[in-house]
């Protein structure tokens, strides 16, 4: 099968970490360019690119002259598609591009800072795709992580969903290399870190739940704990599921509290999902058995890039990188913040059919 050549758009954190290491690993993509807000990050990006996996990467930047901006890249003919990991703000008008310029795009999560600017970015890509024939996938690697869909399998298996407990409480500190990102140390948009990485735990409650135990509404609160992490940084929600089911969601990202808990119960037992270790309790009090599963901890993005890559070869877009999903998943964290806000008041949820 031919290999797709593809460009990264920043050099960031996770660019380095995760995309160009997933990219090269993918036998169906191959890198020809990077961009980069400066050349020395661009820079910094290619040197992770071994000469023999992409023997001539191209450097564009905003800063390297006539010629090597990202609207020069994008006029490329053996580019054909983009993997886009920006700051949040920026994402939206860098996609909208290079769908313009009929490259395939995977961008990193969120799908954008707000249901807003989210939809107006879908209707595009509707409009756009038709004339161009390409597709804009959403990287949400923890729905390429085998543990949520194990427990979503299991779930299925002991009947009707009763209610459901997550907790996750963890402590972003000053000093914490993503807290250090200029863009997210002062945030401007909803919810701070409580937006950036909670978009990942609603995608798994929603996997876990199915499509029968969609959220339907929702009442929350919401609170900032420590105060380098504006706005809020802590939630406490009571969800409603159209099944008529009733679970809490509790977050924080500035607690001393660490927890990561997934409980769903059901009719004939209870699934517990911690990231890469899954626990079923088949049966009810003193006779439950308990079955733990445990995965290869993965961050899923090396799955999700050869996913994507997948699925521009076939033309079959992944079910799992869907504008649609990432925009469910934002919709959970944003109602929630809504909610805090207007002092508990309940919300609607309109996306969450998407599973």
């Amino acid at each position: 099968m031919a290999s797709l050549g593809i460009a990264i758009i920043g050099g960031g954190i996770f660019v380095k970490e995760q995309h160009i290491p997933a990219a090269i690993t993918s036998p169906f993509l191959s890198i020809k360019a990077i961009w980069s807000r400066s050349r020395k990050t661009a820079e910094d990006a290619s040197k992770l690119v071994s000469s023999d996996a992409a023997p001539s990467v191209d450097l564009y930047s905003a800063d390297s002259g006539e010629g090597k901006s990202y609207e020069d890249l994008l006029k490329r003919s053996d580019i054909d598609g983009v993997i886009i990991a920006l700051p949040i703000l920026d994402q939206p008008s860098f996609i909208e591009k290079a769908l313009a310029a009929g490259k395939h795009v995977l961008a990193e999560k969120p799908i954008a800072k707000d249901l807003e600017t989210a939809n107006k970015l879908i209707e595009y890509y509707k409009k756009v795709s038709a004339e161009k024939n390409v597709t804009l996938a959403i990287a949400e690697n923890f729905r390429f992580q085998p543990g949520w869909a194990y427990g979503a399998e299991e779930i299925k298996k002991l009947g009707k969903v009763t209610g459901f407990v997550v907790r996750l409480h963890s402590m972003m500190e000053a000093t914490n290399k993503y807290y250090l990102t200029p863009w997210r140390t002062t945030p401007q948009y909803q919810g701070g870190f409580l937006l950036d990485g909670g978009v990942h735990f609603t995608a798994a409650l929603r996997k876990l739940l199915g499509a029968e135990n969609a959220a339907e509404s929702l009442v929350a609160e919401t609170a900032l704990v420590s105060s380098h992490l504006p706005p809020v940084d802590s939630i406490n929600a009571i969800v409603k599921t159209k099944s008529g089911v009733v679970g809490s969601y509790i977050t924080s990202v500035g607690t001393t509290m660490n927890a990561f808990e997934f409980h769903i119960a059901c009719e004939q037992g209870v699934v517990k999902v911690e990231s890469a270790k899954v626990v079923t309790a088949r049966g009810v009090g003193k006779d439950a058995v308990e079955e733990e599963k445990v995965f290869e901890r993965t961050s899923g993005v090396k799955e999700e890039v050869h996913a994507w890559a997948e699925s521009i070869l076939s033309g079959i877009p992944n079910p799992n990188q869907t504008p649609e999903q990432a925009l469910a998943d934002l919709e959970l964290i944003e109602k929630m913040l809504s909610s805090g806000e207007q002092d508990g008041a309940r919300q609607k949820l309109e996306y969450q059919g998407f599973i």
